[in-house]
């Protein structure tokens, strides 16, 4: 009760997660370049496939997803640290605090449903290449689309639900932005239970989402031992690009839980930089992998820039 009676009003935070960042200017110009490229080169690649009636099939348009969900990923966090570290401005306002955990939070479960969602549209093309298109059409791909937003949605708005009504002693933000756990740090409360809820709700992403990414490839990886050798470089090439995001995605997550479940107290500054690279790398990968990798997208933008310059 006592820790209730000492609760303040909150307008704002301070993010002070930051504060030991060794040459912070250079680190933050380092984050902005990242960040820029990462989401133009989204955005062209959204461009790319909505303007050429030609990509407006199941697999395109789950890249065009997944480039959504990464704009939506580092968007939601890089602007604040990146504000923190070039301008020095530290403070930032309750509701807007909110909004950003929850949208942070968003674009991760989304990350991982989404390359869930992408390893099965590949075990479909690669198992069942002749009836693909009648599987998977563009109509179901919307609407599996929809609902994935819907599942991700239900999942992160927990997180709100749980913080908003707990009583605030502090506005210092131990960590690098407005993430749950350090919104939860701020409360009068005992954070361990909030912890690990948050903790039994990534597990169950992390085990059913990577386990039905393993599981689609076991199927891929049991069609191409039945198949030709060419088949199998089509197949491989089909399935790089993605293996690719998959690593990029789940190698931080899986080492910041790892580290975390045994023990491992982490600095600080190494814990900054697990999440950092997980939010800048993927969303910084995944384009230029599905733009030089697949060469439909790459043609088309190949043939954009020609036209820029005949003009």
């Amino acid at each position: 009760m006592s820790s209730y009676n000492n609760s303040i009003k909150v307008t704002e935070f301070i993010v002070s997660g930051l504060d030991t960042t060794e040459r912070p200017l250079v680190v933050g110009v380092i984050m902005l370049l990242i960040f820029v490229i990462s989401v133009v080169a989204n955005i062209v690649n959204i461009l790319v496939i909505i303007s050429d009636k030609k990509l407006h099939k199941p697999m395109y348009l789950l890249i065009c997803n997944l480039a959504v969900v990464d704009i939506l990923y580092t968007s939601s966090s890089s602007p604040t640290m990146i504000t923190v570290l070039v301008a020095g401005v530290k403070t930032i306002s309750y509701v807007p605090c909110l909004i950003q955990m929850f949208a942070f939070h968003l674009g991760s479960v989304m990350e991982m449903l989404v390359l869930a969602v992408m390893g099965f549209d590949r075990l479909l093309a690669v198992g069942c290449p002749f009836q693909y298109q009648s599987y998977l059409t563009n109509a179901r791909t919307i609407v599996l689309t929809y609902i994935l937003w819907m599942v991700g949605c239900g999942f992160v708005a927990v997180l709100p639900a749980t913080v908003i009504p707990l009583p605030h002693c502090s506005t210092a933000l131990k960590y690098a932005f407005c993430s749950y756990a350090s919104l939860i740090r701020t409360t009068c409360v005992d954070p361990n239970y909030y912890f690990n809820l948050v903790a039994i709700i990534t597990f169950f992403l992390l085990f059913f989402t990577f386990n039905f990414i393993c599981l689609s490839y076991v199927g891929i990886i049991l069609f191409v031992k039945l198949s030709s050798n060419i088949d199998k470089k089509k197949m491989g090439s089909t399935c790089f690009s993605h293996l690719i995001v998959v690593t990029c995605y789940y190698c931080p997550v899986f080492i910041l839980s790892l580290l975390t479940r045994i023990g491992v107290v982490l600095t600080l500054e190494a814990r900054n930089g697990l999440v950092i690279g997980s939010i800048l790398g993927p969303s910084l990968v995944n384009p230029f992998v599905y733009c030089l990798r697949t060469n439909e997208i790459k043609n088309k933008i190949i043939s954009l820039f020609k036209n820029v310059e005949a003009s």
